[in-house]
């Protein structure tokens, strides 16, 4: 399913066919404006189903279901000149996703002295109405809101302007990201852990704002899986390990075997459920094999983590979410929770106990054994690594009190110095409105104590995000 479905963006121009009879090369002219849009947008995603100039009602009709039929995610209007609403309004009503209202001048102005000294009036008209793309914008805005289509402009320069094709390229990003979270499969494996409220989601909820399925698992599932796992699999995996970690000499060789034997089963199960995420917990009730098995996940995890497949602890389904979300931005999305405030250096301490996301760590993640694993079921192998060093963000999916979601986001700086070396994911974060306002004001939304965590500054795209998922996005610094 989830590589079936790629994204598929639609484009279209629109002009007035009454000015082509009146004014030479006009038309033409501004196709050609609609070939250059063309041509970038395929910069950002091959498949793009452009329809052309759409100069009339009767073509906007068809154009409709034409998009319809294609299976666009979003369009992207490109006004290059006047035209009128009725051109517009049948395209979007029937195809009925997010439209971005191309408002794109071919030149940053007029080259006035060149325009007043052309030979007529008729041909200084022609040059006037290939500049007036911002002309019917107001127009458009007005019917899109009368009718309760939601829209987003960028509005700029066609030629030499670098922030529209930012702008474009966030919006085609978060486009895609919509896409992938609306295919993805998460695996619910276990249970909540008990009397963890703020944890505890409404999976329906979950799918109508975000879409996918998800896929109950029985801990017995993964425990009959290691059953089958080989010794030679079992080899092949410890050497896996001591190619992605730095494995501490005091780790117990029959630990990394039922790390090891684990990690081969678990990927099994993945594959056979075609997860794209996974949140689990589990507390025991006697049952030694599936005690071993929980104990022994962790380094599997952080294997999937890293590969684009997050996992979450405590059955942390909404934070699970946020991970997938980071991932699929390509910025990580390590599991976090507040480990503690630094007010001397102004840092907070964030990480947590069980996987991490190997593939943003700054430097080769460790492995630890531990005696016990806190409030959890058993002892063996952990992880202990921080988010590279530089920008970062995080990201909670929170559930408000009237039972919609919402995305939390901010920015900070994951930064260098002593950390808490347990075992465990941990990192040094900075924030630019300081520790004490960052923390009052991220906890004052009401999210669950786990966040997620990844490198670089996303928080615009995350809000493009919400936007096409029509969810509450609030940054907080």
């Amino acid at each position: 399913m989830k590589e079936k479905y790629g994204l598929k963006i639609g484009l279209f121009g629109i002009g007035l066919d009454a000015y082509w009879p009146q004014f030479a090369g006009l038309k033409e002219r501004l196709e050609g404006y609609l070939d250059e849009v063309n041509t970038k947008l395929k910069g950002f995603d091959k498949d793009i189903i452009n329809l052309g100039l759409i100069d009339n009602p009767a073509i906007a009709l068809d154009a409709g279901h034409d998009f319809r039929k294609a299976d666009v995610d979003l369009i992207f209007l490109y006004v290059t000149t006047y035209a009128l609403s009725s051109t517009v309004l049948p395209v979007v009503q029937r195809a009925k996703v997010p439209v971005i209202i191309l408002n794109l001048s071919p030149e940053k102005a007029i080259d006035y002295p060149r325009f007043n000294k052309l030979d007529n009036r008729t041909r200084m008209t022609g040059e006037w109405l290939a500049n007036v793309s911002a002309c019917p914008v107001p127009e458009i805005a007005n019917v899109f809101i009368r009718a309760g289509i939601k829209f987003h402009q960028i509005t700029g320069v066609l030629h030499g302007d670098d922030e529209v094709w930012h702008e474009v390229s966030e919006w085609i990003e978060a486009a895609r990201v919509k896409k992938r979270m609306s295919h993805n499969i998460m695996g619910c494996m276990g249970h909540y852990y008990g009397g963890m409220l703020d944890v505890y989601s409404d999976l329906t909820t979950q799918l109508v704002h975000f879409g996918g399925h998800i896929e109950i698992i029985e801990i017995d599932e993964l425990s009959a899986l290691r059953r089958e796992v080989s010794d030679l699999e079992i080899g092949n995996r410890i050497n896996l390990f001591y190619n992605e970690f730095d494995i501490h000499p005091d780790c117990p060789e029959e630990e990394l075997k039922k790390a090891a034997c684990t990690s081969v089963a678990l990927d099994r199960l993945v594959e056979k459920h075609d997860l794209g995420s996974l949140a689990y917990f589990y507390s025991g009730s006697g049952i030694l094999e599936n005690k071993e098995t929980l104990s022994s996940i962790i380094l599997a995890n952080s294997l999937l983590t890293a590969r684009g497949i997050p996992v979450a602890g405590e059955y942390e389904i909404k934070n699970v979410q946020a991970m997938k979300i980071m991932d699929c931005f390509g910025a990580g999305g390590s599991f976090t929770e507040y480990y503690a405030l630094d007010f001397n250096d102004d840092v907070v301490l964030m990480g947590h106990d069980g996987p991490g996301h190997i593939a943003i760590a700054e430097g080769k993640t460790k492995v630890k054994p531990l005696e016990v694993y806190h409030g959890k079921v058993g002892k063996g192998l952990s992880v202990e690594m921080s988010v590279k060093h530089g920008d970062v963000t995080i990201l909670a999916v929170v559930q408000k009190s009237d039972g919609k979601l919402m995305l939390l986001v901010a920015e900070g700086e994951s930064v260098p110095g002593p950390i808490l070396e347990i075992g465990n994911t941990n990192s040094r974060y900075t924030f630019p409105v300081g520790i004490k306002e960052f923390v009052n004001k991220w906890n004052s939304f009401g999210p669950a104590h786990h966040c997620a965590s990844g490198i670089g500054h996303i928080a615009s795209k995350i809000r493009k995000l919400g936007e096409l998922l029509e969810m509450e996005v609030v940054q907080v610094c």
